[in-house]
This record gives C-alpha cells, sequence and structure tokens, in this order.
C-alpha cells in the first residue's frame, strides 16, 4: 500500500465520525413524519412547531372548558400530555391551554382546543383537534 492511500484512508477514518455527529436525530427508531407548522392534529398525529421540534399530543388530561350557551363563573381549561421530540432529546409535559411553559431553553404553547365543550356529553377523544407553537429563549 503506498503512503498515499494510507494517508487518504487515515483521514477516511477520523473524518467519518466527525461528519455524522453534526446529523440530528429523534431518539426514536422510526422517523417522525409530522404535519406542517400550524396545522390542526388529532390524538397521536406529530406536528412540527419549527425545523427541530415535533409535538404529539398523547391524551387529553383535563377538559374544564365552560360549556357552550352555559354562563360560567370561571371558563376552564385544557390541559394535553404533550410528547416533545427534539433532535437529542423527548420529553412529556402536560400543556395547559393559552399557557406557555418552558422546557428546556424553549417556549411551548397549545394555542388552540377544537371542538368547544357541549353541555351534555363529553368530547370523545378522537374528535379533539389541537394547534400547537414555540418561541426560543433569547
Amino acid at each position: 500500500m503506498t503512503i498515499q492511500k494510507m494517508l487518504l484512508r487515515t483521514a477516511a477514518l477520523v473524518l467519518a465520525p466527525l461528519a455524522t455527529g453534526a446529523c440530528a436525530t429523534y431518539p426514536s427508531d422510526a422517523p417522525i413524519v409530522a404535519e406542517p407548522v400550524g396545522s390542526f392534529v388529532a390524538i397521536d398525529q406529530p406536528v412540527l412547531v419549527n425545523e427541530d421540534f415535533v409535538l404529539t399530543a398523547k391524551a387529553v388530561y383535563e377538559d374544564s372548558r365552560c360549556p357552550t350557551g352555559v354562563q360560567c363563573v370561571w371558563g376552564g381549561r385544557v390541559v394535553v400530555t404533550t410528547q416533545i421530540d427534539a433532535p437529542s432529546w423527548r420529553e412529556t409535559v402536560n400543556l395547559v391551554s393559552g399557557e406557555r411553559q418552558t422546557v428546556r431553553g424553549h417556549d411551548f404553547l397549545l394555542i388552540e382546543v377544537l371542538p368547544a365543550r357541549r353541555p351534555q356529553d363529553g368530547i370523545p377523544m378522537q374528535d379533539y383537534r389541537f394547534r400547537y407553537t414555540m418561541d426560543y429563549h433569547l
């Protein structure tokens, strides 16, 4: 083997880990196929909130909103258990509608929940739709 070939092989062995180390990977076995930013999503339907973060509603933990057509003292709230996937971590948190929550230096917000709560019956889990956003801390 010539010196030139040995140098090329050594360079390839040294540089290969550096090239792959910069790739963003999500902490799961399968790639995440997510809806575009700003989309309404159902339970277990991932949505991008920017190029690096994917949010997935996992369950409605609480829906205490005032039903339509009813006069309430308090408007109530919706709490949604949400999985956050980032390039090197995954965390599940309860997000409260209309309240920012900071997770690992980033603000996440559940901005809208549909449908409105009805007076007589509950909302089947499959009928819920959610819209999320986020902002970076500066």
